[in-house]
């Protein structure tokens, strides 16, 4: 599913206008996206699932072409935790 497909579903569901659709999707992703910013930032939606930032540390690496070895910096990732709900329905 893609966004468009997803704004074209909420759009169905609700009753509302494509634009007011994907202003509340835009907006929940924005709102995903700061809340993570922060220092101990965690979003979880109950039956859904969670998401939640995490740090990578530093590693060593192959460059796939050469074989050298390269080192990789460290970097916050995003991590999703399913809900129960979700795993069910899948």
């Amino acid at each position: 599913m893609t966004k468009a497909d997803l704004i074209e579903k909420i759009a169905e569901d609700t009753g509302i206008s494509k634009a007011m659709a994907a202003k509340a999707l835009e907006s929940f992703i924005e709102g995903v996206g700061q809340a993570l910013k922060k220092k101990d930032g965690k979003v979880t939606l109950v039956g859904f699932g969670s998401f939640s930032k995490i740090r990578r540390k530093a590693r060593k690496g192959r460059n796939p072409q050469t074989g050298e070895a390269i080192r990789i910096k460290a970097c916050n990732v995003v991590k999703f935790r399913p809900g129960k709900k979700l795993k069910d329905a899948v």
